[in-house]
């Protein structure tokens, strides 16, 4: 039996533009072992793990005439070489000499016909250290496990746990004929699956506009937000094909101490921290800034009861908060975001990610993609950027005897989206993820390094 790919992920692959790869990926720096980490062991530790995520040997194959959504069939050229590649720094690389290499790679769409999966040692760095740097499609993952083989490659201990060899062999690769008749026959058992692809495949300004009026509560709660266009910034402009990418690096116990100090919660000084960057960003810029210059995010925080936090799968809801830029004050801009987010809570306005899916046709397959999954044609209107906080393990893991230090994620843009932020909290690290058009965000390192100074600003109030 053929798995059949949901509407909601075969919008991605017909969606899917140069401009805007539906992609997720992240860039991780590892401390090699004394017997080294290269090519060949990458490649070994993965061809042993992929057994744990099958998807990551499938590809999609269409129906003919579009008849019903693809299938997920077996790779039978499946390679696992052509997906893990190599590449190098001139020695010392440095971090600059990184963020463009990861802007390049991000900047490529993956091969329809193979897996929709990528992974690049990259050698060279500086004291050396290496680099993987992934891309995942955001059809390979569903919108409740998210397990993708950047996940599956790490360890809590130097040495690999023993993972069973599990003797795959491609099941044989479907024909048209047998396509046709197993869209039929999903047909007659499920009729209304046509309507729903019909759905999946028309996304655009109209069709969302049109559901906006029969989504659920969630969305209904947020009608003031949407009724107001989000401010015209140089935020939202239309993007290419080029990307940049800007790293920053912090440090959790920072953000700690400014909630202990100010109250709140580590986000609400995320957020602030974020607030803070973008303000002297803009003025770097030369742009206008006032006492009442805001910038609107979609923030995604998890839901998930804490009972249910040992289970795979993330429950999301996101809120729209207008970031204080026009204000001056660091602790000032602290207690606004405190405030808004709270009250947002409390009036239980935030947008879950079922009603976010009814609104755009899109289901998050981490909380990280859930901002690429929502942000599509409605972006102008509703929000200026999408800011994702994903929580990681406090304690370092290893890839075949290399330590991870840090790993920053890689958010992808959706349509007029200039810069996307991404962070992860990582064994006392907070670590950033700036994805940019190339053109659009040529100081993109200013930006980093703006959220390096906000924070600093914070912590120096607490003294």
């Amino acid at each position: 039996m053929t798995d059949r790919l949901s509407p909601l992920d075969v919008s991605f692959i017909y969606m899917e533009t140069p401009s805007t790869p539906m992609h997720v990926g992240g860039v991780c720096v590892f401390d090699p072992p004394p017997d080294g980490f290269d090519y060949d062991r990458l490649v070994e530790l993965i061809s042993q793990r992929i057994g744990l995520v099958p998807r990551y040997r499938q590809k999609v194959k269409s129906v003919p005439g579009r008849l019903a959504n693809p299938v997920w069939v077996d790779d039978p050229d499946f390679d696992v070489t052509y997906h893990v590649r190599r590449s190098a720094l001139p020695k010392p690389g440095n971090r600059a000499q990184l963020q463009e290499l990861v802007g390049r790679l991000q900047s490529r769409l993956l091969d329809r016909n193979r897996p929709l999966w990528e992974i690049y040692l990259v050698e060279g760095l500086e004291d050396g250290k290496v680099a993987i740097i992934t891309k995942t499609h955001h059809a390979m993952v569903d919108g409740v496990s998210a397990v993708d083989i950047g996940t599956v490659i790490l360890d809590l201990e130097p040495t690999p746990r023993e993972v069973l060899e599990d003797g795959w062999t491609p099941s044989p690769e479907p024909g048209a004929l047998s396509l046709v008749v197993g869209a039929v026959t999903d047909f007659i058992a499920k009729p209304t699956g046509v309507i729903d692809t019909a759905r999946a495949a028309v996304v655009d300004a109209r069709a969302t506009a049109g559901k906006v009026a029969t989504v659920a509560s969630g969305v209904l709660a947020q009608a003031r937000v949407m009724a107001h266009q989000a401010p015209d910034t140089p935020l939202n402009v239309p993007i290419g094909e080029q990307r940049r990418f800007g790293m920053a690096t912090t440090a959790l116990e920072d953000y700690k101490r400014v909630r202990k100090a100010h109250g709140g919660t580590v986000n609400d000084v995320v957020l602030a921290t974020v607030s803070g960057a973008l303000r002297t960003w803009l003025l770097t810029r030369g742009e206008k800034v006032t006492p009442t210059t805001v910038i609107r995010a979609m923030v995604p925080v998890s839901v998930r009861p804490d009972a249910q936090k040992g289970e795979l799968g993330n429950r999301v809801s996101s809120y729209f908060v207008d970031l204080p830029i026009g204000e001056g004050s660091a602790v000032m801009r602290l207690h606004q975001v405190c405030f808004a987010m709270r009250a947002h809570k409390e009036s239980g306005s935030a947008v879950g990610a079922d009603a976010l899916v009814q609104l755009t046709g899109f289901a998050p397959p981490t909380i990280h993609a859930l901002g690429a999954r929502t942000a599509s044609v409605m972006t102008r209107r509703l929000f200026n950027l999408v800011v994702t906080n994903v929580p990681g393990p406090q304690f370092p893991l290893y890839a075949a005897g290399a330590r991870m230090l840090s790993m920053y994620p890689v958010v992808p843009l959706a349509k007029n989206q200039a810069v996307s932020i991404g962070l992860t909290s990582y064994d006392g690290g907070v670590y950033y993820g700036l994805n940019a058009d190339r053109d659009a965000m040529p100081d993109i390192d200013v930006l980093a390094t703006c959220i390096e100074e906000s924070l600093a600003e914070l912590v120096g109030t607490t003294l």
